[in-house]
């Protein structure tokens, strides 16, 4: 049996990204024009939802981002991408997080500079163990980080699956671990003690995570399961843009784990990596964060 439309539920950062594509970065006291741009809401597990949504899911974003208008400008283009926003700031009229994102076309890096998720401290909502028991996973990115680990333990207790998208190392993290089913990091994620890929594997097993995996860009995933482990490769493609490869890597990843009955097997998982990391090569060859679903959102 596979559940056709899956619900999934995103907990995390919602920041409006302004993302301008340059023939290099500047200097200082440097102006220079930028060659197009791209503004849209961000953040990982907001564009792990909007890519959850793309690919036919039923995706709901659990966050903070209040009722400035450049937060409603977030919620609306999040909303015309098919993602229901629960907004736990909406009282607040500060800015949402803004990150300016500077893409260098002939290589595809990109250079962020945002505030992320320090304007608010979400608690959880009443409803939060409904909000988890109405969804079939619930994927976390450690922003918000007591919202976080609340809705990890709701999810436990319901029996949902856990999906946890390791950006990097953050204050309360090892709090979140233990919740976690499913962990897919980046290089850039480095616990305690940790220096290589095989460590980070280690301390994730060793703080309950049954399956996880470490990105690095263009280079093979690599991941462990207990009765398992391997590599996958990820598609070679032209790149234009790496902005946000992480996140529609993970809601691709989850749209097809929660496409399953119950938890992951180690089959689930290693095949939901190859078809996920497919996806987010597939984004790379574009610029922006939404160009990849054919040209959807504002620009």
């Amino acid at each position: 049996m596979v559940r056709e439309r899956p619900v999934g539920l995103f907990v995390g950062l919602c920041t409006l990204d302004v993302i301008q594509l340059v023939d290099h970065a500047p200097g200082a006291n440097e102006k220079l024009t930028a060659r197009d741009q791209v503004v849209a809401a961000g953040g990982p597990a907001a564009n792990a939802a909007v890519t959850f949504a793309h690919l036919g899911g039923t995706a709901r974003l659990l966050t903070a981002i209040g009722s400035h208008p450049l937060g409603v400008g977030a919620k609306a283009d999040l909303h015309a991408l098919g993602v229901t926003v629960t907004d736990l700031a909406v009282d607040s009229t500060q800015p949402p997080a803004v990150s300016s994102v500077l893409v260098t076309a002939s290589t595809g890096e990109r250079a962020v500079a945002s505030t992320n998720a320090t304007r608010h401290r979400p608690t959880p909502p009443d409803d939060l163990d409904a909000l988890v028991a109405a969804c079939d996973i619930v994927e976390f990115d450690g922003h918000h980080m007591e919202l976080a680990v609340a809705a990890a333990r709701a999810a436990r207790t319901a029996g949902r699956t856990t999906v946890f998208d390791g950006g990097s190392w953050k204050p309360g993290t090892e709090d979140l671990l233990p919740f976690i089913d499913v962990a897919v990091c980046s290089s850039d994620f480095h616990p305690p003690g940790t220096h290589t890929p095989t460590d980070t594997l280690g301390f994730l097993r060793a703080h309950g995570v049954v399956r996880s995996a470490v990105t690095g860009g263009a280079n093979p995933i690599t991941w462990a399961a207990p009765d398992a482990e391997g590599t996958v490769d990820v598609p070679t493609v032209r790149v234009a843009d790496t902005l946000g490869a992480g996140d529609v890597l993970h809601g691709a990843l989850t749209h097809h784990l929660a496409r399953g009955v119950g938890h992951p097997t180690t089959e689930d998982f290693a095949a939901a990596l190859t078809a996920a990391a497919a996806v987010a090569s597939r984004a790379c060859a574009s610029f922006g964060t939404r160009a990849w679903m054919g040209n959807r959102g504002p620009r």
